[in-house]
């Protein structure tokens, strides 16, 4: 049985979520995984804690929880990428990721060595 692209796109959403609770404490408000091409774009909604958005009121402020929170996730960066070669079978190249203090998401992309999509094509 072939495993459609929607199989491995709830997966890996449901994987990253166990390892922000296990990993940072607390999980996203929700998850959403695309495949495209090389890359896997995760979208990560609520991640800001009330106290981390007032914090990001000044630019100072702002720029300090991007940090912290940059370096908590790239503290993490082998555990993230054997989740996506468990799943997958393929290996990440490159790994990329922001949060925006307005809205309170992270973007996480992971590029592959292996045009992922081509497969469920």
């Amino acid at each position: 049985m072939k495993l459609s692209k929607g199989f491995y796109e709830s997966e890996i959403s449901k994987a990253i979520t166990q390892w922000e609770k296990e990993f940072l404490g607390r999980g996203s408000v929700s998850v959403k995984t695309d495949i495209l091409r090389d890359m896997i774009i995760v979208n990560l909604q609520g991640i800001l804690t009330p106290a981390e958005y007032t914090v990001c009121e000044t630019k100072e402020g702002l720029l300090s929880i991007k940090k912290t929170r940059s370096e908590l996730v790239e503290s993490g960066i082998e555990e993230l990428k054997n989740i996506i070669l468990t799943i997958t079978r393929v290996r990440v190249k490159s790994f990329h990721t922001d949060i925006s203090s307005r809205t309170g998401e992270r973007v996480m992309i992971f590029k592959l060595f292996c045009d992922l999509e081509k497969i469920f094509n």
